[in-house]
């Protein structure tokens, strides 16, 4: 059943105030993706915090364009889904890359990353990328490492200092 003009405006008001939260977002071609697959898809991006969004493609490029962000129409020729994420601005990327090995079906078209279009390959170089708390944890390695080696030389000389007093002992008995 065709939409009403009402309809339609509080769906692109609700398209809206998502792509104005979203931090960043991934366009993907779900055209052979089975109900099942989908719902799996769901869920997954659900837990990262990731909004998958299925929306008829005029109403899309009429919130898009709100936004200022130009797009390419090639983009919407056929039906396509948009995941945004709402908390890690790479989640989307990577748990689609993911999930698209494993699914044929399902293809990256393009994205949004600050407002700007980026194509397919880029999003699969940001699906690359670790997460937040992988680089939080790199970040203190990295940190940690003079810290680590400075503690290692000073325990070095007390080890020796105690090697050798042990040695002291050892020759007095």
């Amino acid at each position: 059943m065709a939409k009403t003009r009402v309809q339609k405006g509080t769906m692109i008001d609700k398209l809206d105030e998502t792509i104005a939260k979203a931090k960043s977002a991934v366009i993907v071609d779900y055209k052979g993706l089975k109900v099942k697959e989908t719902e799996e898809l769901r869920k997954i991006l659900r837990d990262k915090d990731v909004v998958f969004n299925v929306t008829k493609n005029t109403l899309v490029k009429i919130a898009l364009t709100k936004h200022g962000i130009e797009f390419d129409a090639s983009l919407f020729k056929k039906p396509v889904a948009i995941a945004f994420a709402m908390g890690d601005e790479v989640a989307p990327a990577r748990e689609i890359n993911l999930f698209a090995k494993k699914h044929e079906a399902i293809e990256i078209l393009g994205g949004i990353l600050e407002n700007k279009m980026i194509d397919a390959s880029m999003v699969t170089k940001l699906a690359g990328l670790p997460t937040k708390d992988q680089l939080r944890a790199q970040l203190v390695g990295t940190i940690a490492a003079p810290l680590t080696g400075m503690v290692n030389v000073l325990a070095g000389n007390l080890r020796g200092l105690v090697q050798v007093l042990n040695a002291y002992k050892e020759k007095q008995v």
